[in-house]
């Protein structure tokens, strides 16, 4: 997936979803974008290196996906029990998504 493709499907999650630049004050992070949903972030990238798709995922589920996928990491700057690091310039598009939605899911509970 690209740059543009990430942002469409983030945003296709749910009208509430915003996203944002938060991270300006950092001169490494200036590039990475975040989505909401309910104030609370569920993914991040830094636009330019889409080697580090950060997204969170179920504490208990990280271990097995990083066994089964190799375009799956630590995450960039996250907790790596709560996040979990996606390669999507290796990854396929369904694997993405599917990982992007579920940490959605998750994120948008806590509203």
């Amino acid at each position: 997936m690209n740059i543009e493709e990430l942002r469409s499907f983030c945003l296709s999650l749910s009208e509430d979803v915003v996203e944002k630049f938060p991270f300006q004050q950092f001169k490494a992070a200036r590039d990475v974008l975040a989505f909401y949903t309910g104030g609370h972030i569920f993914c991040y990238f830094d636009i330019n290196d889409l080697h580090h798709v950060t997204v969170k995922c179920r504490k208990e589920e990280v271990p097995a996906l990083l066994e089964q996928y190799d375009c799956l990491g630590h995450p960039y700057n996250g907790n790596p029990k709560y996040w979990i690091g996606i390669d999507a310039t290796r990854a396929e598009a369904t694997l993405i998504q599917r990982l992007i939605t579920n940490s959605f899911r998750l994120t948008e509970k806590k509203k």
